[in-house]
């Protein structure tokens, strides 16, 4: 697939046992494609190639539903290895992910939400979950109500959400608006 759409549409009318994810793509991420063909096939496999080693992009991919996170670069036995592997159902990582994750889970540093959003506007959209109207949110941040607009239109945009509604319930599902 070409985008993160295509992605999604094909894996939905193929209906493959496990889809190969890159994080970045143009038009729906990777984590966004992820999350919408979890949400429709929970016992789909997803399994991330990706070169993004870093704990946002792999703890996003984790709570988007992949069940595998492998570098690019990674040899062709073992990516091999890591398709049937999540094809059986099988969580797989490559060794660094899998370091990674084990550093996680060592020290518990906090995992930001929504790794794709600027940290203004992951601000704008915890004052939007707490139930703040955007002047609220202007006098919160000092900023202008179109700019406030402005950063919602974005918010919206990278994650695929038609409304505010939709925003708002993503963003407590996140922890946001607490």
């Amino acid at each position: 697939a070409g985008d993160g759409e295509e992605a999604v549409a094909l894996a939905l009318s193929l209906r493959p046992d496990v889809v190969v994810m890159d994080l970045v793509m143009p038009g729906t991420s990777g984590i966004e494609a992820t999350r919408r063909l979890i949400d429709r096939d929970p016992a789909l496999g997803v399994l991330v190639l990706t070169m993004s080693e870093d704990d946002a992009s792999v703890f996003a991919a984790l709570r988007a539903g992949a069940r595998g996170y492998v570098l690019k670069g990674t040899g062709g036995a073992e990516f091999i290895a890591a398709v049937r592997s999540v094809a059986r159902g099988e969580a797989v990582y490559g060794p660094a992910v899998a370091r990674r994750i084990r550093r996680f889970l060592a020290s518990g540093p906090d995992v930001t939400p929504f790794p794709e959003l600027t940290a203004r506007e992951r601000g704008v959209l915890d004052l939007l979950a707490s139930g703040k109207s955007n002047a609220e949110i202007a006098r919160s941040l000092f900023l202008s109500q179109k700019t406030v607009k402005n950063h919602l239109t974005s918010v919206f945009a990278k994650l695929q959400v038609a409304d505010r509604a939709q925003a708002v319930v993503r963003a407590r599902r996140a922890g946001l608006g607490e």
